[in-house]
């Protein structure tokens, strides 16, 4: 078992001893905004190298280094008033103006919620989260491998309206369509994101240099309405290497179709089969 298998269950363990965590869905919401925080974090050590005169968007004080990243750091109380009266107040309102890494953090945390009232355990889950470099692409391969077990815990959700694709299908929907470089590809309820890191991974093998994954970054879009698959979805993209993912949320649904421009059009829907049955009867 690797070491971020043996962090994952731990992680797990912690949450159910909290009495705030009630089922998968909250556990599941609670560990990956945490691990949004942690590969965001990692993500912005490469942007301050490879994008000239990169600002962060989040606060020097509100950045998961301040506060999180010494095992030794805010726990207890303290830590859970940080994170409950400081930290999530200011991502829900961060100032979209600043930059497209603002509005992925704001678009992330606006209808997501920290269910945790121990801080000593809270400080347990995130010292396990502070093992796993999301930088380093060895470890960085194997989580999205776990990753993909945890999106699956949500499969059974289907009773509510909501159909996760298990990854063999969205796999052969996407092979069969073959989609290719320069194409703009769309998942109108992409939920967890499983079609479009199908079809990013299918475009990838196409991509010969870096100018053409600058294209492949600006091909892919998804909509998703409820907040914790496009927690999911997000979180899922750039641990594809997507440094801004395309995820807004919204209800495709609630737009009339006169309202749709040429500026809408994309080359490829790609998306759950009910859904699309959904939309064109």
């Amino acid at each position: 078992m690797s070491n971020i298998t043996t962090n994952i269950k731990s992680i797990r363990d912690i949450m159910r001893k909290d009495t705030g965590v009630d089922g998968d869905a909250q556990r599941i919401s609670q560990m990956v905004w945490m691990l949004f925080m942690k590969i965001f974090a990692d993500k912005e050590e490469e942007w301050e190298i490879t994008i000239d005169g990169y600002e962060s968007p989040i606060p020097e004080r509100l950045k998961w280094q301040s506060w999180a990243a010494d095992e030794e750091g805010l726990t207890g109380d303290a830590l859970m008033n940080f994170v409950n009266l400081e930290l999530f107040p200011a991502l829900k309102e961060i100032d979209v103006s600043i930059g497209p890494q603002a509005k992925t953090i704001r678009s992330v945390f606006e209808d997501t919620y920290n269910y945790m009232k121990n801080g000593t355990l809270f400080r347990q889950v995130i010292n396990k989260i502070n093992a796993i470099d999301f930088n380093i692409s060895t470890e960085r391969h194997l989580f999205n491998d776990l990753y993909e077990t945890i999106l699956k815990e949500l499969q059974s959700a289907g009773s509510s309206g909501e159909y996760y694709t298990p990854r063999a299908v969205t796999q052969f929907m996407v092979d069969i369509i073959n989609p290719q470089l320069g194409e703009t590809i769309l998942d109108p309820a992409c939920g967890t994101g499983g079609f479009l890191t199908c079809s990013i991974e299918h475009i990838r093998r196409q991509v010969n240099n870096p100018k053409e994954a600058d294209i492949l970054q600006q091909s892919i879009k998804g909509i998703e309405k409820k907040p914790l698959p496009h927690l999911l979805c997000t979180t899922n993209l750039m641990l594809h290497g997507f440094d801004l993912p395309t995820v807004r949320r919204d209800n495709y649904l609630n737009k009339p179709y006169s309202d749709w421009s040429a500026g809408d059009k994309v080359d490829i829907i790609v998306t759950n089969p009910p859904y699309l049955c959904a939309i064109w009867p």
